[in-house]
């Protein structure tokens, strides 16, 4: 069957929430997806930020296979080895002291609007519920996630919106200092390094300062990182780069190499509020998704996997640094780690359209902004071949 006749079977029977392109893809292996014609593509999207061992990966693989054996899925009304295992893992890379686990990163950031409000209630006050987010943040698609990202575009049809949660510039500390001075602030709620916003990271200055404001007015610091942590930034959460620790960090996309999982890590002073009945997931937790979990904390976790990816982003920013200097379309180049944006001053959907003609998948962010953010497994040969498909394509 061909690709055209696969996409008409899929139009009649999926929702169109996607503008999906006419590809359909069979399998992968390493940093490379094959369509079902055979045509190979270099992956700089990794199922957005997801893959981040690329594909077909053997040792995770093994793990994923052998815990079928033994067992998918069991209720949190009992515990299970992967799942404290991975907790143990996770704790001890972040810094912080409990965690919650679940299948996504909107629920992550639900997960973590709810804990900062019975925080503030119990210990500060009943009124104290108000949400300060970033503008041009994005959190997810659920109501209380979608609500505190800052794209009004999300947002079309789908009022009323959950109350009290404002947005304010990001990395504009005095806009932010206002906001929760002016409010019952329960919680501030920010990405480091805003991805869907075009890949803005947080200057250093601004979220120390934001770390003394929530320290000195008792407001939970929360961090989402589901795009930027699990190693993608070259440490394994962002915030660990800048020197200051969150209250709450909600993580998901790479953190089971593709398996859906998601999670939040908190301290304990915050993390307490969260009692038997407060909050629940059904297959967060299951012994197939934190048994992948383990696999990629030990792998992407170790020191010389993050340090590989310092040295890739390095290489891979002076390839496009190089670029921007012989083509005037580029206006910035901005990221950390193996997440990437370039700013172009033409319509980012003609040149991701040519890359992919030309076998490269990338994809974008914000309004002129091509993101790269592939698997951390790419190599310095396989970045040559990005760029130069790229320098073509613009």
């Amino acid at each position: 069957m061909k690709t055209e006749e696969y996409i008409t079977r899929g139009n009649k029977v999926i929702m169109p929430t996607y503008k999906r392109f006419p590809i359909v893809f069979d399998h992968g292996e390493g940093c490379f997806l094959t369509d079902i014609e055979g045509k190979k593509y270099l992956d700089c999207v990794g199922g957005i930020a997801v893959n981040c061992l690329g594909y077909n990966h053997s040792g995770l693989n093994h793990v994923i296979a052998e815990q079928s054996k033994k067992m998918l899925h069991i209720s949190n009304l009992y515990w299970n080895v992967p799942m404290i295992t991975a907790a143990e893992k996770l704790v001890k890379l972040s810094g912080l002291d409990k965690a919650f686990f679940c299948n996504s990163g909107a629920e992550a950031n639900e997960a973590a609007i709810k804990l900062a409000r019975i925080y503030a209630k119990l210990f500060k006050s009943e009124e104290s519920t108000e949400i300060i987010a970033m503008k041009d943040s994005f959190h997810g698609r659920t109501y209380a996630a979608l609500t505190a990202t800052g794209q009004p575009k999300y947002q079309k049809n789908l009022d009323p919106l959950v109350p009290n949660i404002t947005h304010v510039p990001f990395n504009d500390f005095e806009a932010l200092k206002k906001a929760a001075e002016e409010t019952n602030c329960a919680a501030i709620l920010l990405e480091p390094v805003q991805g869907e916003g075009g890949v803005y990271p947080a200057d250093k200055e601004y979220l120390k300062k934001v770390r003394d404001l929530c320290d000195q007015l008792n407001i939970v610091l929360i961090f989402d990182e589901v795009q930027c942590g699990i190693g993608r930034t070259g440490t394994f959460f962002a915030y660990q780069q800048y020197g200051i620790k969150p209250d709450v960090v909600a993580f998901a996309k790479g953190i089971a190499g593709g398996i859906p999982m998601g999670g939040i890590l908190a301290c304990d002073r915050v993390a307490q509020v969260f009692t038997p009945g407060t909050h629940a997931s059904t297959f967060g937790a299951n012994p197939l998704a934190t048994s992948a979990a383990n696999y990629v904390l030990d792998t992407v976790g170790s020191p010389e996997f993050l340090e590989e990816v310092t040295k890739k982003s390095q290489y891979f920013i002076s390839k496009l640094k190089k670029i921007k200097g012989e083509n005037s379309h580029i206006k910035d180049i901005r990221g950390l780690g193996l997440m990437i944006g370039v700013e172009i001053d033409e319509e980012p959907a003609k040149v991701i359209q040519k890359c992919i003609q030309s076998g490269l998948l990338v994809c974008s962010a914000g309004h002129s902004t091509i993101r790269f953010v592939p698997p951390l497994i790419i190599t310095k040969e396989e970045i040559d071949q990005a760029t130069e498909i790229f320098a073509k394509s613009l």
